[in-house]
């Protein structure tokens, strides 16, 4: 996968980018779209816990952090290791994780958060719409 528009899609057209060459791109951040999920890659980034940490620490039930575990393990961001009856779940590939996990805080501070006020995908967002249905952004410039 490359996010760069130097590649050409399938028109040929240079600087043209092939949607589907951006999908696993997609998926990646689809997966981090989450807060309970960045909660538990939170968690997991100054060590290994195990489920029942992680239900405390965030006060959920244990079938919400596994639903959330087998997520992140399915998008390959997470492991887990056997320990007695418990399993350890670790970050797969933790520094280039937190790197991205980083880089978009220090994203999300340059924009001012201005993410917050999507009406597509912001906090006040009540569905995540389909490309057909996203909202316009025009109130967002009025508003800056």
């Amino acid at each position: 996968m490359t996010m760069s528009t130097d590649d050409a899609d399938i028109s040929g057209e240079p600087g043209a980018v092939d949607p589907a060459a951006l999908a696993p791109a997609a998926a990646l951040f689809h997966g981090l779209s989450d807060p309970t999920r960045l909660a538990i890659l939170q968690h997991l980034s100054v060590g290994e816990h195990r489920v029942r940490d992680l239900t405390e620490h965030l006060e959920l039930a244990q079938s919400t952090v596994s639903a959330h575990l087998a997520c992140l393990r399915d998008c390959g961001l997470v492991t887990s290791r056997p320990e007695g009856r418990a399993s350890m779940f670790s970050l797969t590939t933790a520094p280039q994780l937190l790197a991205v996990l980083a880089t978009a805080e220090q994203l999300l501070a340059s924009t001012g958060y201005a993410v917050e006020l999507c009406p597509n995908y912001g906090i006040a967002a009540t569905a995540t719409p389909d490309a057909d249905h996203l909202f316009p952004h025009e109130h967002l410039e009025r508003a800056r």
